[in-house]
């Protein structure tokens, strides 16, 4: 199946800076557990959930976490 392409002109957006002033983030994950009693399966399962940070810092960019996580990780 095709992918809808999307047209986008990038020329209009904006450059988001990391905290001390980078232009460049590295993709990472965080690793979350989920219970067998949740998911209803034999074994408890891990979820990986994609985040960006400052490679510098490793200050996770709080806009991409979702927000169910941004209290405990002190994103606000």
């Amino acid at each position: 199946m095709e992918q809808p392409q999307i047209n986008l002109d990038l020329s209009k957006t904006t450059s988001l800076d990391t905290p001390d002033g980078g232009k460049i983030w590295q993709q990472g994950f965080l690793i979350r557990k989920i219970s067998k009693f949740i998911t209803g399966t034999n074994e408890d399962a891990i979820i990986p959930i994609p985040i960006f940070f400052d490679p510098v810092t490793n200050k996770i960019l709080g806009d991409a976490l979702p927000k169910e996580l941004r209290e405990e990780y002190n994103i606000f």
